[in-house]
């Protein structure tokens, strides 16, 4: 029997064509209630546009309004830079007076005369006791420090081109003479070698140090093979001699200066590189007599390209598009794009002699262009922990001591270096000489350091000619082979602590504050009190470091020098953009945000936000926080800003938003500056506190926040 399984009805064909019907009708009836559902999500997004485009028309017109008032308010608070700087030259002219009036002796190294007459007694000077010498040297590093000083800090108002030779050369002769001194105290020790024997290898030995000096020297009295390798106990520097020169008359000498005044002098006087606003579409226009035109201003820089410009401060208005007085209608056009303004100055800041051999080839194609990737680059690797002159010595007749007489062979040529390897066989092979250094615990080393030899001739710091290198991390010993007897430094790359990680700038009292610097390696701490900075700390894997730099008050110039010698670099170089993945801001952003941080930072804390990377090129975005006591930020305290120089506002995301967005928060209004922007909801404490704050507090704070550039290099 057939039997169907389910036993449903056959559907009529009526009832199908019914239910079809019904199927459409109600697909329809969704559809238009669809469409108008859209149409009045449509009409009521317009609508909302039309409301918010009113409400901005209503908030730019109200911004634009009180433009004028608002940036006179702001040049007002400006001056503080302004009295800043006279108060600074004010007190070079009094430190000038007041040396005058001691009659210490010691001369000023500014008056060409006294320096060299200085220099010329202490030439004559016969006493060639190294213990004297050292003595002597500390008194001139420290001319030679006023001189890198005031080439950094004098603005260049205050200071002609000559001035400026002159102090160079200064330099260079006060450099010259004291290594002659060092030269002269080894040939004096050396005559008198055999009384400073070895009771174990009859050899001489000995070390003399003082706090910028390590002076190594040992010679070869016994010529004995056995003999050929020497540690000096004091400071675990060594070496092993190849077997030609264990059996000569040799001195070998390691001098250890803690110091560098081998390197090119512009390594050693390198400034903040200079913010120029120049790109920008809008400049503001200073009154004639203040400013000179771009295009002057850019013949200059290429006719003096050694003048070290005033970068912690833009009051020069003969230096800085940016002044202290800004109108509203005034508006300088400048032809030129960003990237070639930004090449020409590059390339018109970089001494000839350690330009990059692409750009020398851009710059004059007749020259020969050699490419060596044995000559260090400058600009990316510096020499750290001073320099180390490893020389071998012819050893002079030595002192006889004959009856009551001392009597010595004086030879016309003074002190004379052993030839090594032997000029005459330069093809045959010579065995190399092994050198072993225990470096400085004054000096950080992030990472196995780079080891260059100079080069007299090419007046260049090379890699060639050193082998086998070997690095022991926790003993901090350096061991490696050279093939002759060279100057050496070790290198470490410049930006090794760029781009930051984080960093916060916030107030700890009354014109006192605290910037925090965060980088892969260290957390940097320093702290800000008036016109001066301290170094609070350094911590690296939550152990502090450097405690010798720590706790001791000085400039902000001179903090950022002690710092690098220190190996902590956290102070970008005109062309660290090459060597860094930078968050390019325009200038026009960035300087304009720095001076107005400064301005305020008595009574607001800043900080690193992520969505600074997000905004474009013109704008910065930062965290802010009204902060009047000494403790810790809240998270939930801080609020997102977004500035481009010319108009703030407050964001409606925060920190743990999903994505960046320029709307404004709620009830709040645009700005002409970023003061004006924080007053809005600031307390009257906090406006009393920042209209309170020291010009010299402000501008040390401002000189910090140029030096790091915290808005581009994080």
């Amino acid at each position: 029997a057939n039997i169907k399984s389910g036993g449903k009805k056959k559907v009529s064909k009526a009832e199908q064509l019914r239910l079809q019907k019904e199927e459409e009708e109600r697909r329809l009836k969704e559809e238009e209630e669809a469409r108008l559902q859209a149409q009045q999500e449509e009409a009521a997004r317009l609508e909302k546009e039309r409301i918010e485009q009113e409400q901005m028309k209503k908030l730019e017109a109200k911004d634009q309004e009180r433009r004028e008032s608002e940036l006179a308010e702001l040049h007002s608070l400006e001056q503080k830079f302004l009295s800043a700087q006279q108060w600074k030259a004010d007190y070079r002219a009094h430190a000038k007076w007041e040396h005058y009036l001691s009659c210490d002796g010691s001369p000023d190294p500014t008056v060409l005369q006294e320096i060299n007459t200085f220099i010329s007694l202490w030439r004559e000077d016969q006493n060639e006791d190294i213990r004297l010498v050292m003595e002597k040297g500390e008194q001139v590093l420290n001319l030679i420090e006023k001189l890198q000083f005031l080439l950094l800090d004098t603005p260049p108002n205050e200071i002609t081109e000559k001035e400026t030779v002159q102090y160079q050369e200064s330099i260079l002769e006060l450099q010259n003479l004291l290594h002659q001194k060092y030269n002269g105290a080894t040939e004096h020790l050396l005559k008198t070698a055999n009384m400073y024997e070895d009771s174990e290898t009859g050899n001489m030995q000995a070390v003399i140090k003082d706090k910028n000096v390590t002076f190594c020297i040992w010679a070869n009295l016994k010529k004995k093979v056995r003999f050929k390798n020497h540690t000096f106990c004091d400071t675990q520097h060594g070496f092993e001699l190849p077997k030609s020169l264990a059996v000569s008359s040799v001195a070998v000498r390691i001098l250890h200066t803690h110091y560098d005044h081998v390197s090119p002098l512009w390594l050693q006087c390198q400034s903040v590189p200079k913010l120029e606003v120049l790109d920008s579409k809008e400049l503001t226009q200073c009154s004639e007599d203040s400013v000179e035109e771009p295009e002057e201003e850019e013949k200059k820089a290429r006719e003096e390209p050694s003048v070290p410009a005033e970068e912690e401060t833009c009051s020069d208005g003969r230096k800085s598009a940016i002044s202290f007085k800004e109108k509203s209608s005034s508006i300088a056009d400048i032809n030129e794009t960003e990237e070639e303004m930004e090449k020409k100055s590059e390339i018109s800041a970089i001494p000839s002699e350690v330009q990059d051999p692409l750009v020398q080839e851009e710059t004059n194609d007749k020259d020969e262009v050699v490419t060596d990737e044995n000559i260090v680059d400058l600009q990316q690797f510096v020499p750290v922990g001073g320099v180390y002159h490893i020389d071998v010595l012819q050893l002079p007749p030595q002192v006889k001591q004959i009856r009551d007489w001392r009597m010595v062979e004086l030879l016309s040529v003074g002190l004379e270096a052993y030839p090594y390897p032997p000029e005459e066989a330069e093809d045959a092979m010579h065995p190399p000489i092994q050198i072993t250094l225990r470096l400085s615990d004054s000096v950080m080393y992030f990472k196995d350091p780079v080891i260059a030899r100079w080069d007299p001739a090419g007046q260049q710091w090379r890699t060639d000619g050193i082998s086998n290198v070997t690095y022991e991390t926790q003993e901090k010993r350096i061991t490696f082979e050279m093939g002759a007897f060279y100057t050496i430094a070790l290198l470490q790359d410049a930006h090794l602590n760029m781009p930051y990680q984080a960093w916060e700038l916030r107030p700890t009292g009354t014109d006192e504050a605290l910037l925090i610097v965060t980088t892969v390696f260290a957390t940097i701490q320093i702290q800000i009190k008036g016109n001066q900075c301290m170094l609070s700390s350094v911590a690296v894997e939550e152990k502090d470091v450097l405690s010798h730099i720590a706790g001791k008050w000085i400039s902000p110039a001179d903090l950022r020098a002690v710092l690098k010698k220190a190996g902590v670099n956290i102070f970008p170089g005109e062309h660290s953009h090459k060597y860094v993945s930078v968050n390019k801001k325009a200038p026009l952003a960035e300087v304009r945000a720095y001076q107005q941080m400064a301005l305020v930072t008595s009574a607001f804390a800043f900080a690193w936000s992520k969505w600074n990377l997000a905004a474009s090129q013109e704008q910065v975005v930062v965290k802010v926080s009204e902060h009047l006591k000494a403790d810790l930020v809240k998270d939930k305290d801080w609020s997102l800003y977004l500035f481009n120089g010319q108009k703030a506002q407050k964001l409606k995301i925060t920190e743990t938003s999903e994505a960046f967005s320029e709307e404004l928060e709620d009830d709040s209004e645009f700005h002409s500056t970023l003061y004006h922007m924080l007053k809005d909801s600031a307390s009257k404490e906090a406006i009393d506190k920042v209209e309170r704050a020291s010009c010299l507090f402000v501008d040390a704070v401002h000189q910090l926040l140029l030096a790091t550039r915290v808005l581009t290099y994080s």
